[in-house]
């Protein structure tokens, strides 16, 4: 985070959203893969991406400070980090996705100042963002970007929530909103007697089946295809996994409990925080920018969400830390029915 000790630090900070910007536009051009194994003079960099020569000039100036790319004699090339951040960490396409849904997002922020003080559904308010999984829905193209970028961001917490996840006993899992299958498939290669099914949306559950076949595991992975709020999921589980979905919607919890065989396992794995003043980085950029168009951005703390697995009929047995800020929840059906 940002250092306010100076008025350059200041200046910096609210200069920030060009820097933002550009490194987002060299994300979705593909300028990294571009510049990663050889230099280019800027010429070269603005004929290979159309971009007039003075503009990409100033384009690339904003990213060397930005300390995404290096000026050379021979020209411009992504510097080693940036490399490592970048090109060898996730798909060019990933990386694009990622930079577009923020793109998206930023008309939100503009005029802030202003925007800030005004009421709910007043008409200075920016139209309300698009809902994901209704855009998804009805472009069968960002469902299947979203369900491969979700697949490469998601790849080191798959790892680590199989080797922290105990699942002996425990022969069919239902894998709420995985639609990529990431969770899903680093669990069966851990646990050999298991078969998953992952419930999401049609067009998210079609790129997940590619990228099952893929993988080969395509016999021990199905898909239900349906809305995880409609009040009815499959049933017959051994074991729940709710993976950075962040819906907590009383009536979800209140069918995770039928669907779990009686002494079932809830697992919710995500980054909420710990009191309401406490909101890890990435939800309090979702959850702010949420806020600014029409919604309040809330999400619950993991006391909310242990108050409302108890109301749901759970026994909640353990939280304990996974990687990059993510928690994993341990609950368990309890006997009878809920309150």
């Amino acid at each position: 985070m940002a250092r306010f000790d100076t008025p350059d630090d200041v200046l910096e900070c609210l200069w920030g959203y060009s820097a933002s910007a550009a490194l987002g536009a060299a994300l979705e051009l593909g300028l990294p893969w571009l510049l990663a194994d050889a230099p280019l003079e800027g010429s070269a960099v603005a004929a290979a991406l159309g971009i007039p020569l003075g503009r990409c000039g100033w384009w690339l100036q904003v990213l060397v400070r930005l300390g995404l790319l290096e000026r050379r004699i021979d020209g411009y090339i992504l510097t080693p980090g940036a490399r490592r951040a970048i090109v060898e960490s996730y798909a060019p396409d990933s990386w694009a996705f990622l930079a577009q849904e923020d793109r998206e997002r930023l008309p939100v922020v503009v005029d802030l100042a202003r925007r800030l003080v005004l009421p709910p559904g007043h008409s200075r308010l920016p139209e309300p963002l698009p809902d994901y999984v209704a855009r998804m829905a009805v472009d069968p193209e960002r469902a299947r970007r979203f369900t491969r970028m979700l697949y490469d961001l998601h790849g080191p917490l798959a790892e680590c929530l199989a080797a922290a996840l105990d699942l002996a006993g425990v022969r069919r899992l239902l894998d709420l909103g995985g639609g990529s299958g990431v969770m899903s498939l680093a669990l069966l290669r851990k646990n050999p007697a298991l078969s998953v099914v992952v419930a999401d949306i049609p067009a998210v559950c079609a790129e997940g089946r590619r990228i099952a076949r893929e993988k080969g595991l395509e016999d021990r992975i199905s898909f239900w295809e349906g809305d995880l709020l409609s009040g009815e999921l499959p049933r017959g589980f051994g074991a729940v996994l709710e993976c950075d979905v962040g819906v907590y919607d009383a009536g979800l919890l209140a069918a995770v409990r039928p669907a779990l065989d009686e002494g079932g396992r809830f697992f919710v794995a995500d980054l909420l925080p710990e009191s309401e003043d406490d909101y890890p980085d990435r939800v309090l950029h979702w959850g702010f920018t949420g806020s600014l168009s029409g919604g309040d951005g809330a999400r619950p703390t993991w006391l909310d969400l242990e108050e409302q697995l108890r109301a749901a009929g759970f026994e909640v047995a353990e939280v304990r830390p996974l990687i990059e800020g993510f928690r994993l929840l341990e609950a368990r059906r309890g006997p009878g029915v809920p309150q």
